[in-house]
This record gives C-alpha cells, sequence and structure tokens, in this order.
C-alpha cells in the first residue's frame, strides 16, 4: 500500500473482562476511505479511539502519519490537530453558537485571531450547507444540521484524517442524506476518511475499501464491490444478509 497515513500493528485492548480489540493489524493510505461495518460490540468505536489516543491500547503500535500514538510520550493535543474526529452524539458546546463552536478550538489550539477563525468558519458553514445557522444554538437545530456542524469544526483544525464514529445513527432518516452528502464531498475531495457506519449505500458510493470487524477481529477487507457480490467469509454474508 503506497503512503501508508495510519499503521496498527497488533492491537489489543480489554475493558474489564470484555476483550475489545484482539490483534488489530490495520493499515489506511493516505486520501483512501475506509469503511469499518460489523454487529454491536466488535471494537469498531473502540478501534477508533484509539487511533487518535482517547483510549490507550494495551498492547500494539499505532502509527499517524509518522507519530506514534501508543508513545506514552506523545503530544495528544498536536495528534488531534491532525485527526478530526466527529462523533455519534455532535458533542457540541450547547452554550455556543454554531459559529462560537466552529472558532473556538482554531483560537484555543491553533492560535488564530478571532477575526480569522471567524471567517475560516463562516466559510466552513458554507460548505456544510448551513451559513444561515452561524449564530444558532445546538437546540435550535436539527440532529443532520449539529452533525454538520460537527464536522464544520473538525475540518476547521485543517486535519489530515478525519474518523466518523457513526455519523448517521443517531439521525432520523430524513436528516442521514444531507450528512452523508457532505461525507461523500470529503471523500472526492480525496480527505483521507475511517468511517464506521453501516451505510451501505454510502459504502458503495465513497468507500475504497471495507473492513468486516466481529469479536474485536478483522474477519475480512475487501473493495466495497467484492464485499457485497462475494464475500470469502461465511460470517460477513450472514451479516450482509441482516442489513442489505
Amino acid at each position: 500500500m503506497e503512503d501508508k497515513i495510519i499503521q496498527i500493528r497488533g492491537v489489543y485492548k480489554s475493558f474489564k473482562h470484555v476483550h475489545a480489540l484482539n490483534g488489530i493489524d490495520l493499515d489506511v493510505a493516505r486520501g483512501e476511505v475506509l469503511l469499518i461495518f460489523g454487529p454491536s460490540g466488535g471494537g469498531k468505536s473502540t478501534l477508533l479511539r484509539c487511533i487518535n489516543r482517547l483510549e490507550t491500547v494495551d498492547r500494539g503500535q499505532i502509527i499517524v502519519d509518522g507519530v506514534d500514538v501508543t508513545d506514552p510520550h506523545v503530544n495528544i493535543d498536536k495528534l488531534r490537530e491532525e485527526v478530526g474526529m466527529v462523533f455519534q452524539l455532535f458533542n457540541l458546546f450547547p452554550h455556543l453558537t454554531a459559529l462560537q463552536n466552529i472558532t473556538l478550538a482554531q483560537e484555543k489550539v491553533r492560535k488564530r485571531p478571532r477575526e480569522e477563525a471567524a471567517e475560516i468558519a463562516m466559510q466552513l458553514l458554507h460548505r456544510v450547507g448551513l451559513p444561515d445557522k452561524a449564530n444558532a444554538y445546538p437546540d435550535q437545530l436539527s440532529g443532520g444540521q449539529k452533525q454538520r456542524v460537527a464536522i464544520a469544526r473538525a475540518l476547521a483544525m485543517n486535519p489530515a484524517i478525519m474518523l466518523f464514529d457513526e455519523p448517521t445513527s443517531a439521525l432520523d432518516p430524513e436528516m442521514i442524506k444531507e450528512v452523508l452528502d457532505v461525507m461523500l464531498d470529503l471523500a472526492r475531495e480525496g480527505m483521507t476518511m475511517v468511517v464506521v457506519s453501516h451505510e451501505m449505500g454510502f459504502a458503495r458510493a465513497a468507500a475504497d475499501r471495507m473492513v468486516f470487524l466481529e469479536g474485536g477481529r478483522l474477519i475480512e477487507e475487501g473493495p466495497p464491490e467484492q464485499i457485497f457480490t462475494e464475500p470469502k467469509e461465511e460470517r460477513t454474508k450472514r451479516f450482509l444478509s441482516h442489513i442489505l
């Protein structure tokens, strides 16, 4: 694989007696869109959280754009400037407007002047189709709008990689498309993306590769066409038969 921006080697992670990750080996190429799917409790979200050090691994190594995430002395703030993350439940600050949610980290972490941060925030609100919501608070936004603001907030840091943890699972069906459209645009622009999702339409349209995780193990990986039409593993076939 050319230019590996994420390298995961022999990663294990447990929570008490639950083995969330059991020896994961996985690479992600720069500019690749990787979709991770599988049953609940399979380790998908844990893997994402280990990539940006929201969780520490028990054993193994993760290297992100040349930085060893598993090094106890790693500069976590610097790492998270390069790795944007979008969560299932948005995680917006309720007391800040959409514009303020997008400018805060720019000012605090990137040390941008307020005017520059606000200009970038407005550009990103245009990009996600919400320029008219700049002064709205999260409780004045729909779920889909909140998630688009969350994506804009992550993009404001100019990340090299975007991680999406089931970004549409908390949304009503009519709001899912507006979020997936933004993600499709990012994919077309060449953003490196690791997406945990069961949105198989997005997988077909945007993913370069799919990975099936269950029980903390990588069961199967391959391009969407192969996964959908000729999955090699019987477990993958059974899972897909329930969601397609």
